[in-house]
């Protein structure tokens, strides 16, 4: 049958129609993900080298791995490939930045001198597109940072560069928030850690308790920024000890009030972070969540619609978290068209929480409430072969983006056009 709109509308109303059945209301699934913002990150469309120095090396214990033509090399160029990215994606949507892509007319900014005035170009183009931006300090890429570490380094004269550096990002969030309408979340990060098994695992962690007091010191409008602190279980360089911890941060983010970032790739392998959501939720307002996807180690490919991508969006609707997670992307890969991986990552993660959103709920719990496991389990299984694809379609020809494959036509036209003459 061929996508037309009458052919895209039969399908749906058959879907419709089936997913009634099971008490099921198909359109109010659709406004609710219609209201759901991802925040796209900005690093994939140039593989995290930001506009301080296009020619440095990539820091940190990261790595971007491939050559596809067409790397943004401008603010101009990776704005322009966000907006072409965005037209493929239904919905509203944010954007993730990082410090390292301020603009600052050529000139010599260090980052412990930021100030939202170099973010004004990205300020200017999100109030024109709708969009709400959220922020990343850059504790990675820097002379300052080569060694490892930044907020918990032994020299005080660094750590207090890099203390400078976060608060000056928290301010730029604010001024974000402010601008937009909408909370910024500025979300912390160190790559700190040894590459072999150290002997003191202590002394480090009190330094960057230190360092994060100081830069948490002043209070921040949450109408404007809310802070996170983000985890990571090992890194190229500190694979035998990461000094931001996952317990490290779980706690320091209950004693103070902030919001904990689970990162989808930085946990271990058999570690599942859709089993960690409620547990954290039970004591935390709200969190930061990162969506990649790690294979075999953190290595943060493309997300697709997997399994795990299904349990997180299950458990952010059905434990009714949605208000209280802020939804992000993190992964960076140069093998193949980046705007195709904004778009094949962000259309997963829809895609997941438009699944879940179709569940009968209130059946489920029903069965499971009165210890019928039998019946939870079938009709779990019944509902992986139900036509969610024609009620993702529809939402696709309504939102006004291309419906199916279509969307991947017009990101080669795009290469062809633009990205093969960079």
């Amino acid at each position: 049958m061929p996508n037309t709109p009458k052919s895209l509308e039969q399908a749906f109303a058959l879907a419709q129609e089936r997913y009634g059945s099971l008490g099921v209301d198909v359109g109010l699934a659709l406004k609710r993900l219609a209201t759901i913002p991802i925040s796209l990150q900005c690093w994939q469309g140039d593989d995290v080298t930001g506009f301080e120095n296009n020619t440095g090396e990539l820091g940190g214990g990261l790595a971007v791995t491939g050559n596809y033509p067409g790397r943004a090399r401008s603010p101009q160029e990776l704005r322009a490939d966000l907006e072409k990215a965005l037209s493929l994606i239904p919905g509203r949507h944010r954007l993730n930045l990082h410090a390292c892509y301020a603009e600052t007319d050529n000139r010599k900014v260090d980052r412990n001198e930021l100030e939202p005035t170099h973010f004004q170009g990205w300020m200017d183009w999100a109030k024109a597109h709708g969009l709400g931006l959220d922020f990343n300090p850059t504790f990675f890429s820097h002379s300052q940072a080569a060694s490892g570490f930044t907020l918990s380094h032994r020299d005080a004269a660094i750590r207090a560069f890099w203390i400078e550096h976060g608060i000056r990002c928290r301010k730029i969030g604010a001024a974000f928030g402010e601008a937009l309408g909408t909370p910024c979340v500025t979300n912390q990060w160190i790559p700190d850690g040894y590459k072999d098994t150290p002997v003191d695992r202590k002394a480090p962690r009190e330094r960057l308790a230190e360092s994060l007091d100081a830069i948490f010191a002043q209070p921040l409008d949450a109408r404007f920024n809310r802070d996170a602190v983000e985890a990571k279980l090992f890194g190229i360089g500190s694979e035998s000890y990461v000094v931001g911890s996952h317990e490290f941060y779980l706690g320091y983010a209950f004693e103070h009030r902030k919001l904990v970032c689970l990162d989808t790739g930085h946990f271990h392998p058999t570690e599942m972070v859709s089993d960690k959501i409620s547990s954290v939720l039970t004591w935390l307002d709200e969190i930061l969540l990162h969506v990649s996807r790690g294979v075999r180690w953190d290595s943060d490919h493309v997300v697709t619609f997997t399994d795990e991508l299904q349990a997180i969006a299950a458990e952010l609707v059905r434990g009714q978290y949605l208000d209280r997670v802020h939804l992000g992307l993190d992964y960076f890969d140069a093998s193949i068209n980046r705007v195709a991986a904004w778009v094949i990552g962000t259309r997963a993660v829809l895609k997941a929480l438009l699944f879940a959103l179709l569940e009968p709920i209130e059946r489920l719990r029903e069965f499971e409430d009165a210890g019928d496991y039998t019946s939870r389990l079938a009709l779990l299984e019944e509902l992986k072969s139900l036509p969610f694809g024609a009620v993702w379609d529809l939402y696709c020809l309504k939102a006004g983006v291309p419906v199916g494959e279509a969307w991947l036509g017009e990101t080669k036209n795009y290469e062809r056009d633009v990205l093969m003459k960079r």
